[in-house]
């Protein structure tokens, strides 16, 4: 998957088998646009992707792109968030990990709120 942003550029994501009904329920939709918003070293933005609980982890890898059913939205985490402890990476809630970004993450701490997001097929 790409993720396009204009001040972080394209990345790229791998799907995981982690989270199987999470990831083709996003892949489906894909292209998807959003307004980055961002809490600590986390992006996030609504989507029209409709999953419930799959196998949740209440922490995430650096990394790591997920899908929160508690606000509908995708996920990507960079760094450490307000919830974490040290050096975990703690979303407010537990999320559906289905992604992995494969070069350059800490790039994402470029983006700022507001900001278009673009996930497309690669």
């Amino acid at each position: 998957m790409k993720i396009v942003t204009a001040s972080a550029g394209v990345l790229y994501a791998e799907f995981t088998e982690e989270n199987p009904e999470t990831a083709a329920a996003v892949w489906g939709r894909l292209p998807i646009e959003g307004k980055a918003n961002t809490w600590g070293d986390e992006i996030y933005f609504g989507t029209p992707v409709k999953v419930g609980l799959e196998r949740p982890r209440p922490i995430v890898d650096l990394g790591d792109v997920a899908y929160w059913p508690l606000g509908q939205a995708i996920c990507f985490f960079f760094g450490p968030t307000p919830a974490s402890w040290d050096t975990e990476i703690r979303p407010a809630s537990p999320v559906n990990v289905f992604c992995r970004v494969e070069n350059n993450v800490k790039l994402l701490k470029l983006v700022r709120p507001g900001e278009k997001v673009r996930l497309e097929r690669a």
